[in-house]
């Protein structure tokens, strides 16, 4: 039985991204089912619509469904309607166009989306390429399909997803693939004012393209700076145990008891 791939984004159905990997996946020989929100939804996070009904439409014959909502919005209604209650092998979110490096873990829906797969209990993986600017996504899926084929043999661990970034270079020189921890900033950070025709002031928040965090060895930005697939496993256990071990120490409870008196 061909192994079942559930396959989201937070580009929109209209992503070239999508449409590559989804291609690669059917021509190895993948059961997909693709459900994408109808627009594009980055920096959605993990956030559920609760305000509002949802809509699925059907696409395509081909397993390929659209939804007005958020990328995580998407995988509940994949699971729970498209596929009624039976979780897929693998969740796939991606390609996304554009790094996912860093903070933009906190802030990515094609983040949130594995995260939510992982909370399903399935084995989920986010791709994304390390730059916007005219990915070639044909040869950004062919490399993702060896990581996604090792997550069907060997699965991972209860609790874990993994966030991939693929660096935008010839496939030739890609340097191979490295185990990475999550680095810290991304962008820097811009917030541009407009005027309206009425001059209504409003406000764009975005960044620039390029990169900014120094190189600090074994980071998610810098195995990408330099050439390799950066593999980072991402937990949703987001507790600080060195916080609560320290908090302990410095007897943290005593001292607020203290402030109630």
């Amino acid at each position: 039985m061909k192994p079942t791939i559930l396959l989201t984004n937070d580009d929109g159905y209209q992503s070239p991204g999508i449409h590559a990997i989804r291609e690669k996946l059917i021509e190895e020989g993948f059961k997909v089912i693709t459900i994408t929100p109808d627009r594009n939804m980055s920096g959605t996070s993990h956030s559920l619509t609760f305000t509002r009904p949802l809509k699925i439409q059907k696409l395509s014959e081909d397993f390929y469904y659209i939804v007005d909502g958020t990328p995580a919005d998407c995988v509940h209604l994949g699971i729970n309607i498209v596929l009624e209650g039976k979780k897929p092998d693998i969740l796939v979110s991606g390609i996304n166009t554009g790094p996912n490096i860093g903070n933009d873990v906190f802030y990515s829906g094609t983040v949130g989306a594995a995260r939510e797969g992982c909370l399903f209990g399935i084995p989920s993986i986010a791709l994304s390429v390390s730059s916007s600017k005219n990915p070639d996504f044909k040869t950004v899926a062919e490399i993702s399909i060896p990581i996604i084929k090792a997550v069907e043999l060997y699965s991972l661990p209860k609790g874990t997803f993994l966030n991939v970034n693929i660096p935008i270079i010839p496939k030739e020189s890609i340097k191979g693939y490295l185990l990475t921890k999550q680095g810290r900033s991304a962008y820097k950070e811009e917030i541009v004012k407009y005027l309206s025709p009425s001059k209504e002031e409003y406000y764009w928040i975005g960044g620039e393209e390029e990169l900014t965090e120094e190189c600090q060895p074994g980071t998610d930005y810098t195995a990408v700076k330099e050439g390799y697939v950066s593999i980072t496993p991402i937990r949703l256990d987001l507790t600080d145990y060195e916080g609560l071990e320290f908090l302990d120490r410095e007897n943290f409870i005593g001292k607020l008891r203290e402030l109630q008196k």
